[in-house]
């Protein structure tokens, strides 16, 4: 299920490659396989790398995977102290290590090519030419290609389907219609806010002269690197403390017991989706405003424009593809997202990830099919739509 963050990325790695470096090593005799190994693999070590580093962030960060197949992991461990042991000090202690270990994987990756570059060398850019396959060639690359397709997509979703259609009135039950609308209130309320947050600071930088600013950026991504059960507790416990703090605040002084308005209600989880998913916008924010020539926003200054105008009358047209893509892509991962959802979730609050595990824990896997099977309808709606915006 991981292999498409390494895919891609690779993918776009070798199809960016110059046919020129290829062509030099074939004419002094060099075969297809050490061509290969010795030029295209080398050049596209970054990105392999990038791709990696995602899939064990994202291996650490998985929950439901593991407590299903009841495999114990350093994130299931975390859910055990807390809500098993009541132990937050315990809990906070093992997402410490988790997230050192995320550092540090990430860290010695950087080392390992720390004195490497990676340049094209080559000014007129010409792709390798693409040869066909036929026979068993053909055969044996179809089949290795389809291979985490059939597996990871088309064999669960014939599973999935097979249970939702065997029971239909799953699908009219009221509680999968509740989990629907709590996901679609805090995946868009989350994906607005971490959009427009983002597209504020990376314009608020490019307007900073002073180089603090841009060094400090980068940090505020780390939260997507964090698992989200690490995530969880370190806004928990914070939050926790801020909340009972307002509430006795305002009793004291109005009388009044207003409750737990942060960790009570849905801002919390609101607030982690925003943290964990933050380096997406910002990310697309970043690559999208650095395409755009500093000579625009000049001229606009020059005939008078503010700040402000300069962002509504110039960047934000410009911007609206991308700032879509990345709307698209927090959505999505926030209607995926689980172990920060179940730490951070109110009571009696479900949305179709945690209606997913909590049916799928108990073995109940009609009642969990078709709120699996809406999630797998949003995010291939919104591989669609990314593809279509691309094209």
């Amino acid at each position: 299920s991981l292999y498409p963050y390494v895919y891609l990325l690779t993918r776009t790695a070798f199809r960016e490659q110059s046919a020129a470096a290829d062509e030099v090593a074939q004419s002094l005799g060099v075969n297809a396989f050490m061509r290969f190994l010795r030029i295209g693999l080398p050049l596209a070590r970054p990105a392999i790398a990038a791709g990696v580093a995602i899939v064990m962030m994202e291996t650490v960060n998985d929950f439901g995977t593991v407590d299903y197949f009841s495999v114990q992991t350093l994130t299931t461990g975390i859910f055990s102290v807390w809500l098993q042991s009541n132990n937050a000090g315990g809990a906070a202690q093992i997402a410490s290590v988790v997230l050192t270990m995320i550092v540090l994987l990430v860290t010695l990756e950087k080392l390992g090519r720390n004195k490497m570059r990676f340049f094209a060398l080559f000014t007129r850019h010409r792709p390798l030419d693409k040869k066909p396959l036929y026979g068993l060639q053909s055969g044996i690359a179809f089949g290795i290609c389809m291979t985490p397709v059939f597996f990871g997509f088309v064999i669960p979703l014939v599973v999935l389907g097979d249970h939702a259609l065997h029971h239909v009135d799953e699908w009219l039950n009221p509680d999968l219609f509740v989990a629907v609308r709590n996901t679609l209130f805090t995946g868009t309320i989350a994906a607005l806010t971490t959009v427009i947050a983002a597209g504020f600071m990376v314009y608020g930088v490019r307007l900073s002269g002073h180089r603090l600013p841009r060094i400090l950026l980068p940090i505020t991504t780390i939260g997507y690197a964090a698992p989200g059960a690490v995530l969880g507790v370190g806004i928990l416990i914070p939050l926790a403390a801020l909340d009972n703090a307002i509430a006795d605040m305002i009793e004291a002084w109005f009388g009044v017991d207003i409750g737990l308005i942060l960790t009570g209600t849905a801002v919390a989880l609101i607030f982690s989706y925003c943290v964990r998913f933050f380096a997406i916008a910002q990310g697309a924010a970043d690559a999208a405003m650095g395409r755009i020539s500093p000579n625009l926003a000049n001229a606009a200054r020059s005939l008078g424009r503010t700040h402000y105008q300069v962002l509504r009358e110039i960047y934000l047209p410009l911007l609206k593809g991308s700032f879509g893509s990345a709307l698209l892509l927090v959505f999505v991962d926030c209607v995926k997202e689980l172990p920060a959802t179940l730490l951070l979730r109110p009571f009696n609050f479900n949305t179709l990830a945690t209606r997913v595990h909590d049916q799928a824990s108990l073995e109940n896997l009609a009642q969990a099919a078709p709120a699996a099977i809406v999630m797998i309808v949003v995010g291939v709606s919104a591989v669609a739509l990314l593809a279509r915006a691309n094209r």
